[in-house]
């Protein structure tokens, strides 16, 4: 789901920078909140698994990709504010240092990955479902709810960029398109694989830190 440079109009992109600047401000206020001796290396452990997964990139019909993102994981054990900025840092590295993803873009990737995709699975566990397999949901929604922002930010460009003929001057695909291709494979296909990887990650971290992941659960709570 990176959206390279040159796939947004200057107008997109901007407007995107104008919403995530406030919205990192606030995330790094959390992190200085929540950052400690056993925090820390869990919280970069985690962005370290989130980089990884990321950078396995399937290409898609209607020019772009999926991927799993692993900010559901670290919603669920801090905070959506943590996921944020976590994933935010992850995507400027794999911006800056491989170009995956652009730098123009760079805000808009960060708010569809990272601000949706951790606030949509902190959402889904405040719900009141009574199922082991909440952790699933939480990382499926998360991957959904990301792809619908993407499919329509990308969508909309042929509407609101286009030179004297009509010709799109940006991404090409209409909203159609890029919906049926984007978020139809995110529900069927990447979603569930967010999901699986937030279920199974989850469920060993607790084996693992069993203490450490009950007072996280408290906290939140």
């Amino acid at each position: 789901m990176h959206i390279p440079d040159g796939y947004l109009s200057p107008a997109t992109f901007s407007v995107g920078y104008l919403v995530a600047i406030p919205l990192w401000k606030k995330s790094f206020n959390h992190l200085k909140k929540t950052l400690n001796e056993e925090t820390l290396p869990l919280i970069a452990s985690l962005s370290a698994l989130s980089f990884v997964i990321m950078m396995f990139n399937i290409p898609i019909p209607g020019g772009t990709s999926g991927h799993a993102i692993g900010a559901a994981l670290i919603s669920i054990l801090f905070n959506p504010w943590i996921g944020f900025l976590s994933v935010s840092l992850v995507l400027l590295i794999q911006a800056v240092i491989f170009g995956d993803g652009g730098i123009s873009t760079f805000a808009i990737n960060a708010l569809s990955m990272g601000f949706v995709a951790s606030f949509s699975a902190s959402f889904i566990m405040k719900l009141n479902i009574n199922t082991k397999y909440k952790y699933f949901l939480a990382g499926w929604f998360s991957a959904v709810a990301s792809s619908i922002l993407i499919a329509f930010v990308l969508g909309i460009q042929p509407y609101i960029a286009t030179d004297g003929s009509g010709k799109p001057l940006f991404f090409p695909f209409d909203l159609i398109t890029t919906f049926y291709a984007l978020v139809g494979s995110h529900i069927l296909f990447f979603g569930v694989v967010e999901g699986i990887f937030t279920h199974f990650a989850y469920k060993f971290l607790t084996k693992l830190e069993p203490k450490f992941i009950e007072q996280q659960t408290i906290n939140q709570g």
